[in-house]
């Protein structure tokens, strides 16, 4: 059974081929920085490899080119789209009304729509990958796989907010959750690695960042709340922000609520802490002592380190701390910095390790290090694919 599996982010599209149940990869890629000038397309086969830059200025252009790529007659991977069985769809936010895995239709679509303000930067391109999926692929099931599925198991101390409780019976204001496919691939590839349910923080960094508590494999906290805004510092999301700030910008600075959400959501972060948001640039201009880019990356770092800090707590100890995503898999630098004075919670960093890439789960911790640090690649793909065929078997 062939599925193709679409993770449409905040900025990028992340796509794959798969085999199931023998998790054979026909074809992997993505495009990132959607929206500039400068967009990367790859997509890779057994035999070939595209690497491409040039404008990508919407997901629906993204997803439209993924398509091509497929089908193209050189270097494609199939010759009609009637090969295709199954698109497994990562859709951010599921709201209350999706837990599991779920077959699309029209009635999954609206819910997804009407979670568009609760998850603005993630559900409209969810959505898109859908609708162009379902022109392209017509013959194909669509299957929708939800970031907040792995966070149901946040217990009711943590999910909720200590505001009055009919916003969470009447309008299920609570913390949900995300990244959740994420998260649950790279703590059970933990867990086998350290052959124990242990003490786990995940760390998944990339345009969106999120941290997660877990033990016994479950997911007990999570950095992300009602919506995927809260937290750490991202690419241009803020993170965590006192609420006063909303109301001040609103009523002495006459900022509306929608540009205030905008300001939050798509200025601020990374970009509006340096004019960047992309951490490749933020790093460079960092090594060329630009002081904006070395303060935003040591404020990121010192963020994910408090987190740290209270998810020991939670945990009441700690077995190893993960990184992952495309920061946490491959910025040395920031993982030395999220490292650095941690003694007291047992975490010693290997700076050789430390430099060693690979696409294999490692430790870069030192031998005296009492808590692992592990760099675990994730794989949402494969988790989606895995999650869409258990679907389809039931």
């Amino acid at each position: 059974m062939k599925i193709l599996i679409i993770n449409s982010g905040s900025s990028s599209i992340k796509y794959q081929l798969m085999v199931m149940p023998t998790n054979e990869v026909i074809c992997t890629g993505m495009i990132d920085r959607i929206g500039l000038e400068t967009s990367n397309v790859i997509f890779k086969t057994a035999t070939n490899t595209i690497e491409e830059t040039f404008p990508i200025a919407n997901h629906k252009i993204g997803l439209q080119k993924v398509a091509n790529m497929l089908l193209d007659a050189d270097k494609g991977v199939i010759k009609s789209t009637s090969e295709i069985a199954a698109v497994g769809h990562r859709v951010v936010h599921g709201g209350s009304a999706f837990s599991d895995t779920v077959k699309i239709d029209e009635k999954v679509k609206l819910k997804i729509k009407e979670l568009f303000e609760l998850a603005p930067l993630h559900n409209p391109a969810n959505l898109e990958g859908i609708n162009v999926a379902e022109e392209i692929f017509s013959s194909a099931e669509q299957i929708a796989v939800f970031d907040t599925a792995f966070h149901q198991t946040i217990p009711e101390l943590a999910y909720k907010y200590a505001i009055p409780n009919y916003l969470l019976t009447e309008h299920k204001v609570r913390v949900y959750g995300f990244h959740g496919t994420s998260h649950k691939y790279v703590s059970e590839k933990a867990i086998a690695h350290l052959e124990k349910n242990a003490k786990i923080i995940t760390i998944h960094l990339g345009n969106g960042c999120s941290m997660t508590a877990i033990k016994d494999g479950k997911s007990i906290d999570h950095t992300m709340g009602f919506s995927p805004s809260n937290g750490l510092i991202m690419g241009t999301r803020s993170g965590d922000i006192d609420q006063s700030v909303i109301f001040y910008m609103v009523k002495n600075l006459g900022y509306t609520a929608d540009e205030v959400n905008s300001i939050l959501l798509k200025q601020s972060g990374m970009l509006g802490l340096t004019g960047y948001s992309d951490l490749r640039d933020i790093e460079a201009e960092a090594e060329k002592g630009n002081k904006d880019c070395i303060l935003a990356l040591q404020m990121n770092a010192y963020r994910i380190r408090k987190t740290i800090g209270s998810y020991t707590a939670a945990l009441n100890g700690l077995d190893a701390i993960i990184f992952t995503a495309g920061i946490g898999e491959n910025s040395s630098y920031v993982r030395k910095l999220v490292c650095t004075d941690m003694d007291y919670f047992g975490i010693e960093l290997d700076e050789e390790k430390n430099q060693i890439r690979s696409k294999e789960i490692r430790e870069i911790n030192t031998p005296n290090s009492k808590a692992k640090v592990l760099v675990v690649p994730t794989d949402e793909e494969y988790e989606i694919a895995n999650q869409v065929y258990q679907l389809l078997q039931s």
